[in-house]
């Protein structure tokens, strides 16, 4: 993110749930000093962290940052993207260092015209507090698009569907995850799943917060964002995800996966052991 945000040439445009990184804070001033237009939309609320996010407006309007903080007409802003220049990036962590450092979580880069086109009008409507239309389906955006594409993207599943989550709770979704199993796709979890829904697995994340929201399908289509399959996430709040059909990156999160699920059951039979009489 810091690279990206000191090779930015025209402009940045950065959207704020949690921030603590004062590296990146530091880049984005460096970015205003040469000459780069910067804007910061800053959420207008999270839990137990507004007092963090008014003084970071404050250093950044300091810094000659645009900073605007988004409406209040949802439950909570909770997206994770950045624009520079010509190229997206979007998020499953925030800048913070429990995000980065001490959990699991991806982010995906692209310099797709039309998903780039698509984030620049999601972020323009947000900063200007304007209904957003969505244009593309590839960017996943609650409560606009995110139920009908995430469950498009399940149904889709031939055969495995890979899945990061904390909780899966939506019925809609946990329906959809039912039907693929019994159309002979395996299906497994890397968190929890409300349901006790026959052929599903689940392991619990070893060592690493889990605060990814992730899938990967058929090994060659992968989606990554900041929106649970609850339905909260998918139809009251501000989520924002991505969409990619490209196999060289849905088999490195798939890697990533198959590791974390060998550790998980490394370490649950570690406890067992520890817990057996």
């Amino acid at each position: 993110m810091v690279n990206a945000v000191r090779r930015a040439k025209r402009s940045i445009d950065v959207v704020i749930f949690r921030f603590d990184r004062p590296e990146l804070e530091k880049a984005l001033e460096a970015a205003v000093a040469r000459g780069i237009r910067v804007r910061a939309l800053i959420a207008h609320t999270n839990r137990g962290g507004e007092k963090s996010l008014r003084k970071l407006e404050l250093s950044l309007l300091e810094a000659g940052v645009t900073v605007s903080r988004t409406a209040d007409d949802l439950p909570r802003y909770h997206g994770k993207m950045m624009i520079v220049d010509d190229r997206l990036y979007v998020f499953g962590f925030n800048y913070t260092k429990l995000d980065i450092e001490r959990s699991r979580s991806f982010g995906i880069a692209t310099r797709d015209k039309r998903l780039v086109k698509e984030a620049t009008a999601l972020f323009e409507a947000d900063d200007t507090r304007q209904p957003y239309a969505p244009g593309c389906d590839r960017l996943v955006v609650s409560p606009e698009t995110s139920r009908r594409l995430l469950t498009e993207f399940i149904k889709r599943a031939k055969k495995q569907l890979l899945i990061y989550d904390e909780k899966v709770t939506d019925n809609q979704i946990q329906r959809a995850i039912q039907d693929r199993v019994k159309a002979g796709v395996t299906v497994r979890v890397i968190g929890k799943i409300e349901k006790n829904l026959d052929g599903v697995r689940s392991r619990t994340l070893a060592d690493l917060r889990l605060h990814v929201r992730a899938m990967v399908r058929d090994g060659s289509d992968a989606f990554v964002g900041s929106q649970s399959l609850r339905k909260l996430e998918l139809d009251g709040r501000r989520e924002i995800g991505i969409i990619v059909h490209d196999m060289r990156i849905a088999r490195k999160i798939q890697a990533v996966f198959e590791d974390d699920w060998r550790r998980a059951a490394k370490s649950a039979a570690k406890a067992a052991q520890t817990a057996a009489p």
